[in-house]
């Protein structure tokens, strides 16, 4: 059984930074692609950031590129997002998720954690 627990959620005010991240335990998820979708209240969940296996490869949701950054430490079965430069928009609740296929951006999600809410104040 694969669990995916997120941590790093918190209240902040515009322009600050977050740091999630996400700890995979159950089994090695090295071979798989991760990323971070969000759910804001009363909106459909949104494909934030990914990266593949290997670490070398990123792909970004437009309204997060330049400010987000996805980044993985495969010894440590973990993945995380920084985020900086933060808007009141940004407020969600987000979810780590785990595919097996390296498509980009993830569109068949094999593993999703449980969510941590981010609360950016304006």
């Amino acid at each position: 059984q694969v669990q995916l627990v997120e941590s790093g959620g918190g209240l902040v005010q515009a322009g600050g930074s977050l740091r999630l991240s996400c700890a995979a335990s159950g089994r090695t998820l090295n071979t798989y692609a991760m990323g971070w979708f969000r759910q804001a209240p009363g909106k459909e969940r949104e494909f934030v950031a990914a990266i593949r296996s290997s670490g070398v490869t990123t792909y970004y949701a437009d309204s997060v590129k330049g400010r987000f950054t996805i980044s993985r430490d495969n010894a440590k079965n973990t993945v995380y997002l920084q985020m900086n430069s933060l808007k009141p928009e940004d407020t969600a609740v987000y979810y780590c998720a785990a595919a097996r296929s390296q498509v980009l951006p993830l569109t068949t999600v094999n593993y999703w954690g449980q969510g941590t809410q981010v609360t950016v104040s304006s």
